[in-house]
């Protein structure tokens, strides 16, 4: 799949973000009839990937590109701003069906410029850097050039911060830049709240060693040690064996796999490979039938939106850690 190659995880564009004050102050739940009520935060600057923006007013006509950043739209109740939506890695999550439904999808992966432009949006959010890969006429220049603001989620361009932070911060910035600061806030609040619950429920347990298998067959492409996966796995009461890899994702050996003996494998599900698939080809592997967790048959399975720098963290590290902990997070 072309998310997520090292050179797309290297690519950045950016956008800004708006404060404002907002009249509703409900911000715990997707809702599509919910619009900004005030603009009086304007203008608003923010620098966000290294490049800064100027807003004079909450953007009005946007277009996502990746799962991720289409649901903190919806998450922060701003269906009504979106004319356009592309690339799904799974299906959103119920919660968000039906205001996902009444939003043209206008590509079934990434859209040409031709076609983000016929939607006539002023603002452009990408989730992964390829979203705005400049070699397919998406670069952010070129929508620059046009007069459309751009927004890069924070993961793909963000080194060396907490994962967990730089969420927060991405919600933050997008609620700002929409008017709805306030229910950006909130969702922030109750995201701590989660995260200090599964903290609670794993104090004191020994952290499990844990492998990601995202996809690969010469090598196996997995989690590395920057980026929200990896600190999903500590949040959940493991150790990432390649948190040593200093990007989000990256290439290991299966030599490597071999030698790092991980306790347990997750594996991400997403695409045309099956979850099942991918374990038989773990199983059959005759170089892994002396690491722990295939020996063990002890697996554990995210949907790829879970990992990545969106809305579902939260309830993706309980989700988790039952997986990893299942003793001590049974009610």
């Amino acid at each position: 799949m072309s998310r997520r190659t090292p050179a797309l995880v290297a690519a950045a564009v950016l956008l800004p973000l708006a404060l404002t004050a907002c009249s509703t102050p409900d911000g715990d739940a997707a809702a599509g009839d919910r619009t900004p009520a005030k603009s009086d935060g304007f203008p608003y600057t923010v620098t966000n990937c290294g490049v800064t923006t100027t807003y004079q007013a909450p953007p009005k006509r946007v277009v996502t590109m990746n799962q991720h950043v289409t649901e903190i739209m919806l998450e922060l109740g701003l269906t009504k701003s979106l004319v356009g939506t592309a690339y799904l890695d799974d299906q959103v999550l119920p919660k968000y069906a039906k205001d996902y439904a009444s939003v043209p999808v206008i590509a079934k992966e990434y859209p040409s410029y031709e076609q983000i432009l016929a939607a006539e949006p002023d603002f452009v959010y990408g989730g992964y850097g390829s979203a705005f890969t400049a070699g397919d006429g998406r670069g952010r220049e070129t929508f620059g050039k046009s007069g459309i603001e751009t927004r890069l989620n924070t993961e793909s361009c963000t080194e060396g911060d907490q994962p967990m932070d730089t969420l927060y911060e991405e919600i933050r910035e997008v609620g700002r830049t929409f008017g709805v600061a306030d229910r950006a806030e909130a969702w922030i609040k109750q995201a701590k709240a989660d995260n200090a619950a599964t903290a609670k429920k794993l104090a004191g347990l020994k952290p499990v060693s844990v492998f990601v298998y995202d996809s690969g067959d010469k090598t196996a492409f997995t989690a590395g040690g920057e980026g929200i996966g990896n600190e999903l796995i500590e949040r959940a009461g493991g150790t990432n064996v390649f948190a040593d890899l200093d990007k989000p994702f990256g290439d290991a050996s299966w030599e490597n796999v071999v030698a790092r003996r991980p306790e347990v494998i997750v594996i991400y599900d997403y695409g045309a490979t099956t979850v099942e698939q991918k374990k038989k080809r773990l199983l059959t592997d005759p170089a892994l039938a002396d690491v722990p967790a295939i020996k063990n048959e002890r697996f554990a399975v995210m949907p790829l939106s879970d990992a990545v720098l969106g809305v579902r963290v939260p309830a993706a590290v309980d989700k988790l850690a039952a997986q990893l902990h299942p003793a001590a997070t049974t009610p």
